[in-house]
């Protein structure tokens, strides 16, 4: 076999089978930036970083998370903060274009039928070519994160006295990070010194809600702007009031639940404690910035969160989690059969079978791997269980708070911090991708019969 031929044979293996193709691209990312933050020019010390530090930091960083074992800011020297920055915005940047073309790939490869079924959730992209759709990625992508490297800038200098070089270099490493949803900061305490402050805590917030609903979302968002609510597709409208209606619960009992929490909402101010409760609300869906201390929060509080970044952010996008449009063909199914409704419909569209056992499969396996993961670390650890579940979560979530404790979980329990966030960047985009792709058509059909439920 000749090297075209050679050539020609793996391009035709990977494109056979995308879910593989992301997985591979996204271990290898890992693998480079272990390797180059395990070098002693990455970190202040000029030693070299052990392997397990730099895997869990590139994994973190790829995967958009943002938990960390050591202090961004204290552990790594410039280059590594650099080569960090680097993997996040690879991680995101990939993560938006894979996906996006995923959805294009599987609506070209199914049957005619379903090819029309699927087009009709992705219509906002299907008419653009691969090419188009990237350029398009990168374009929305460096101008929302220059917009909003640019006030967080002129904040930093302004009110906090910052040289200019110290305050450009915190800015775009805050803005990309913010946007990508990755939540790695270089203070100590994330966002805690900007709680009360709305020209910092408001950028990174709309940042993560930017990076958060997706890039479908956001292309039929733009074409549409002239006649919005009119022309919005199913997918794009339950993902958008679904993340408004998410952002407003979570904000309203994240400040029941904390308001005079003397550790976290109690000293501050009326408008303090609404911007910090917002703030909480909107980066618990995927971010991991925290703007208080999220260890000294109370336990209905941490149960909360629990929910927020479980659910996650829009398909197709920089955030994690099942994703809000899963979160809600679930719902509505439950209301179609609480209703006693023959088939099960959204905005006057009728949902397909697949598509609901696609949610269904998703939102089960998230279930199982979270709690397998969640009674690992309960073995590993002395850790009490809401603590120890808000950690998985936060994992698997790509989220990034965390309650303190990452630091201290054995090597054993960071593997498997490090696996969880690896399947939860992947999973859902390489298993939707490939159960849309699968199809298994039978000659025949056996008998019905109904199983006892309840």
């Amino acid at each position: 076999m000749g090297q075209d031929s050679a050539s020609a044979h793996l391009l035709n293996r990977l494109v056979a089978n995308p879910s593989r193709t992301v997985m591979l691209g996204f271990a290898s990312t890992i693998l480079l930036g272990t390797l180059v933050l395990m070098t002693p020019f990455a970190s202040q010390s000029r030693e070299a970083t052990d392997p397990l530090t730099a895997l869990f930091t590139a994994t973190s960083a790829t995967c958009v998370t943002g938990l960390v074992t050591v202090d961004t800011g204290g552990h790594w020297s410039t280059f590594g903060e650099l080569v960090i920055l680097g993997l996040i915005q690879v991680g995101g940047l990939g993560i938006m274009s894979v996906a996006t073309l995923l959805v294009m790939l599987v609506g070209r490869r199914l049957t005619a039928s379903a090819e029309v079924l699927t087009g009709a959730e992705a219509r906002s992209i299907a008419d653009r070519t691969p090419g188009q759709v990237l350029l398009g990625v990168v374009r929305f992508t460096l101008a929302v994160e220059l917009v909003m490297a640019l006030v967080l800038i002129v904040r930093l200098r302004v009110a906090y006295h910052s040289d200019w070089g110290s305050a450009v270099y915190s800015g775009v490493f805050h803005a990309i990070s913010a946007f990508n949803n990755a939540g790695f900061g270089l203070l100590p305490d994330s966002a805690v010194q900007w709680a009360e402050d709305p020209w910092m805590s408001v950028p990174l917030m709309l940042s993560v809600m930017i990076g958060g609903l997706g890039f479908p979302v956001w292309w039929e968002l733009l074409r549409h702007w002239r006649r919005p609510y009119a022309r919005w597709t199913v997918h794009a409208t339950i993902t958008i009031w679904g993340s408004v209606v998410l952002w407003v619960a979570g904000t309203v009992l994240f400040a029941a639940f904390e308001w005079d929490n003397k550790s976290t909402l109690g000293p501050m101010g009326t408008g303090g404690k609404i911007l910090a409760a917002t703030f909480q609300s909107v980066v618990a869906r995927t971010a991991g910035f925290n703007s208080v201390d999220i260890g000294a929060l109370r336990q209905e509080s941490l149960l909360l969160l629990d929910g927020l970044m479980f659910i996650g952010g829009g398909s197709a996008g920089t955030a994690g989690g099942v994703k809000v449009a899963t979160f809600a063909i679930l719902g509505f199914v439950i209301w179609a059969e609480l209703r006693g409704e023959p088939t099960v419909r959204v905005l006057n569209r009728r949902l397909s079978p697949a598509n609901m056992r696609q949610a269904l499969t998703v939102a089960l396996l998230a279930t199982g791997m979270v709690v397998a993961a969640t009674g690992a670390l309960m073995v590993l650890t002395p850790f009490r269980l809401d603590v120890v579940l808000f950690e998985v979560i936060s994992a698997f979530a790509t989220v990034g708070m965390s309650t303190g404790i990452t630091a201290d979980i054995p090597a054993a329990g960071q593997v498997i911090l490090v696996v969880m966030m690896f399947l939860g960047r992947i999973g859902p985009i390489t298993l939707g991708a490939a159960l849309a792709l699968r199809n298994r058509p039978r000659r025949y059909e056996v008998p019905e019969e109904r199983v006892l439920v309840g």
